[in-house]
């Protein structure tokens, strides 16, 4: 291990430790082997230094290495981390004009940005393999900005939508939290409980994202989404208490992709839930809370999306999910060496966390 001047460092040196900015968030997890652009955004954060392997090569992927591994060895999935990243940077520096400098927003350059981080070839669930294997990173704005609006790409692919439809949905989704960056940023990054007033002002986002957007030369989900994203159907939510017919579906959908990401993020104040937690939790609330037809289409969608993949269980064992029990499907079937482990029969276990 060398320390290694940002302006020393070249493409194909392998980074020995996570990179963090000065917010303490993640922008290069440890063993990334790094490109021109990786270095570019290092000075970007105005990283000085950082910390490299001596050999500076790749790390080998053996032949028991994990799915998840595997996709992360691949460079599908290391231009994909770079292109992401080169999304949130831009979409970072459009935001923060939209709202200080209040510049017109462009969402044709906006969505192209964005869509084409997902190739017409890719499966929908090639995106999701890609989305899994980005959670080392802290969440963020921008970051969870980027990833909603991927989610809502997919799940309006999932619905059938119109082209037109899923590109309006997407763009929902990349704005549905613009409000966020009007409150202030240590209330949005605090890591304690927030206090009551603290959560007034974290809730008038959904105001400000609509007093930003409304009015601008926009479809008017896009407004209607920042504004809603929070509501439930049963009334709980905020900031209008609105009901299951009251909210607008573009809404309703973004809801449920911005509380999944959400879930399954690192953010400042905890680690990220294991994705089949939060499954449990929202067939637990989801009928309730959501839309029917929009939450039972990305359970059953969003849990094939893992197959393949493996987990820990909660009496320790690994192994790799072979099979989604139609019947429970927060209970999926996992291969633990030669054993094949029926959650949907061993009720005293669960999925803890994916490896």
């Amino acid at each position: 291990m060398k320390r290694v001047s940002t302006t020393d460092l070249v493409p194909g040196m392998v980074t020995y430790e996570d990179v963090y900015n000065y917010s303490n968030q993640m922008i290069l997890p440890k063993d990334t082997v790094l490109t021109d652009k990786m270095i570019t955004r290092l000075e970007f954060y105005s990283i000085l230094s950082i910390r490299i392997k001596e050999d500076g090569e790749k790390i080998p992927v053996s032949e028991d290495s994990t799915y998840s591994e595997k996709i992360k060895s691949t460079e599908e999935f290391k231009e994909f981390e770079e292109n992401f990243f080169e999304n949130v940077d831009s979409l970072e520096s459009e935001m923060n004009d939209i709202v200080s400098k209040n510049t017109p927003i462009n969402p044709t350059e906006m969505l192209k940005k964005t869509t084409d981080l997902i190739p017409n070839t890719v499966t929908t669930f090639h995106v999701f393999d890609m989305l899994h294997n980005m959670r080392q990173y802290d969440d963020f704005t921008y970051t969870h900005s980027v990833n909603v609006a991927l989610i809502c790409n997919v799940f309006g692919r999932w619905l059938r939508f119109s082209q037109k439809d899923i590109e309006t949905l997407t763009l929902c989704g990349l704005l549905h939290d613009i409000g966020k960056l009007i409150i202030p940023d240590e209330v949005i990054t605090k890591s304690d409980v927030l206090t009551d007033e603290e959560f007034k002002l974290v809730k008038k986002h959904a105001f400000e994202g609509y007093r930003v957007l409304k009015g601008r030369d926009l479809d008017e989900s896009v407004s209607n989404s920042a504004l809603m994203h929070h509501e439930r159907c049963d009334g709980t939510g905020y900031p209008l208490g609105l009901t299951g017919p009251r909210i607008k579906d573009f809404a309703k959908i973004v809801a449920i992709a911005d509380v999944y990401d959400a879930m399954t993020s690192k953010r400042v104040y905890r680690g990220p839930l294991c994705p089949f937690k939060v499954i449990e939790i929202f067939i637990e609330e989801g009928l309730q809370k959501y839309e029917a037809k929009y939450i039972l289409t990305f359970l059953n969608q969003i849990t094939n999306t893992y197959i393949h993949n493996r987990v820990r269980l909660t009496n320790g064992q690994e192994g790799d999910i072979v099979l989604i029990n139609q019947l429970d499907i927060a209970r999926p079937i996992v291969k633990c060496g030669n054993e094949f482990v029926n959650l949907a029969e061993r009720r005293e276990l669960h999925v803890e966390a994916i490896l």
